[in-house]
């Protein structure tokens, strides 16, 4: 991997110039969901941390993505290793860390088409991973399910695709929880004790039959959710009966808002008639 260490005085002064005005474009720019820092004595690596936004299977999640700028940095995209805890919670992300993103693919076509690339910015990067990755239909960018966009045969699929992917977005809570990661322990005690209480309100709205992630910002039904109401299905429960007290524990831990009860109410989830704790 080449580094900037390999290049002229004069590169140099270059390329930190470029990293410099992208700071100034991030600190003005960056939706307030997503947060971007970088090394003090590596200006070219930098991490982001997004939450799932409201509507999708990945609500209130926390992911983390670490970037490299390359010494030809607009021209050439970021390199990007996402922190995946071994899970593979969607399409694009690989349980290995990997990202598929045609953006990340961007002025590395044939040399001699003659044409300039783009410039791709971190800005562009992390606005897309949240708005193009995290998705409320994450089924439909598996490639060889796109074509069922719109069909019964993918709105059948595309549900338990995304229960799935909202037991390892809770996965990958706990394993935030569990280790909080360098230099971003404060932002994610922080969210959680924000945000603990309506990840388990979900929960327990999930278990009584509203259609994964169909919620809005407090964890309530929408209208599209009211209307999809179903008996939970056997695996999610299943999931959830195993997951749900380890989070009322860890929520517990850090104090999390409104939460206070969990101690005493790690009830089971099982049965026909079983809720999740209720967040007051």
């Amino acid at each position: 991997m080449h580094t900037l260490t390999q290049g002229t005085g004069d590169v140099v002064r270059k390329w930190t110039k470029r990293v410099q005005k992208e700071w100034e474009i991030l600190q003005n720019n960056l939706p307030d969901t997503i947060y971007v820092r970088t090394f003090e004595d590596r200006m070219d690596l930098h991490r982001a941390a997004m939450a799932g936004a409201a509507g999708t299977p990945y609500h209130d999640g926390l992911f983390f993505f670490d970037m490299q700028l390359p010494p030809s940095y607009p021209a050439v995209p970021p390199l990007v290793y996402y922190h995946s805890f071994g899970l593979r919670l969607n399409p694009n992300l690989d349980d290995m860390g990997g990202v598929c993103l045609s953006l990340l693919d961007a002025g590395k076509g044939p040399e001699h088409t003659g044409r300039r690339p783009a410039p791709v910015r971190v800005l562009q990067v992390v606005v897309s991973f949240q708005g193009l990755v995290l998705t409320a239909h994450a089924y439909y960018n598996e490639s060889e399910y796109a074509y069922q966009l719109g069909t019964p045969q993918g709105a059948r699929n595309a549900l338990p695709y995304a229960e799935n992917a909202y037991v390892l977005t809770l996965r990958t809570m706990l394993h935030l929880l569990r280790r909080l990661p360098a230099g971003y322990e404060a932002l994610v005690a922080g969210h959680f004790r924000r945000r603990g209480r309506f990840v388990l309100r979900a929960c327990e709205a999930y278990l009584q039959g509203c259609p994964v992630g169909t919620l809005d910002a407090e964890a309530r039904a929408t209208v599209e959710g009211e209307g999809g109401r179903r008996p939970c299905s056997a695996g999610l429960r299943l999931a959830l009966n195993g997951i749900v007290p380890r989070l009322v524990e860890a929520f517990t831990e850090i104090s999390a808002d409104g939460c206070e009860q969990f101690g005493r109410l790690r009830l089971p989830l099982t049965g026909s008639g079983a809720v999740a704790p209720r967040c007051i």
